[in-house]
C-alpha cells in the first residue's frame, strides 16, 4: 500500500511537471497575431462602431424612429442622422473639403423618406469612412489636416475622435432602446 501511494505521488508529480512543457508547445505551434498597424487599429474601431450603429438602426422598429424621452432631445433618427453625417466631417477633412453636412442634417435635405433610406445612409458613412482609412494608410493617417479648429490635427487623431463621437451616440440609442422596453442587438444574448 505503501508502495502504491508512493508510485501515485511520484506520477502526479512528473504530470504536474510536464503539463508548463506541453502548455509551451501548444503555444508554438499558434503564435499570437501581430499587433495591427496604426491604420488597420483605426479601421478596425471605425468599423466596430459602425456595425454596431448599423445594427442598432436596422433593428429598431420604424414606428420608434420619432421616439425623444424629452421635448429638447433628439429623436432616434436624428441621433441617426448626426451621428452617421459627422462621419463625414473625417472623410471632407481627410479630402480637403469642407465638411458636406450641417451638425443636425434633416431627413428632407438627404432625401430620405424611411427606414430603409436612413439604414441606407448610415451605411454609406460607415463604408465611405471605412474606404477613406483605407486608401490613406499609415502614412496617410500621419498627415495633418485643417478641421476647422485653431491648430493642424492629424488625421489619424480626426478619426479616433469621430469614433469617439460616434460611441457616445451609440450610449444615447442604447438608452432610447431601455427606455422603451427594449435590449438592443449588441446586448442580447449571442447564439
Amino acid at each position: 500500500m505503501k508502495n502504491l501511494k508512493w508510485v501515485a505521488g511520484v506520477a502526479l508529480a512528473v504530470g504536474l511537471a510536464a503539463l508548463p512543457v506541453l502548455g509551451q508547445e501548444a503555444a508554438k505551434k499558434e503564435p499570437p497575431k501581430p499587433a495591427p498597424g496604426p491604420s488597420e487599429a483605426v479601421l478596425e474601431q471605425w468599423n466596430d462602431i459602425g456595425r454596431k450603429l448599423i445594427a442598432i438602426a436596422e433593428d429598431l422598429p420604424e414606428d420608434k424612429y420619432d421616439y425623444k424621452p424629452n421635448p429638447d432631445s433628439r429623436t432616434f433618427r436624428a441621433i441617426l442622422l448626426h451621428v452617421s453625417g459627422s462621419m463625414y466631417y473625417f472623410t471632407d477633412s481627410a479630402q480637403k473639403q469642407k465638411p458636406r453636412y450641417p451638425d443636425d442634417p434633416k431627413p428632407a435635405d438627404l432625401k430620405i423618406n424611411s427606414k430603409a433610406d436612413l439604414v441606407a445612409f448610415v451605411k454609406q458613412c460607415v463604408k465611405d469612412g471605412a474606404d477613406l482609412i483605407k486608401a490613406k494608410g499609415d502614412k496617410g493617417l500621419n498627415e495633418s489636416v485643417n478641421d476647422g479648429g485653431p491648430r493642424l490635427i492629424r488625421l489619424g487623431n480626426l478619426a479616433y475622435g469621430l469614433i469617439e463621437h460616434s460611441g457616445e451616440h451609440y450610449g444615447n440609442l442604447v438608452v432610447y432602446y431601455r427606455i422603451n422596453g427594449m435590449v438592443p442587438p449588441e446586448s442580447r444574448p449571442k447564439k
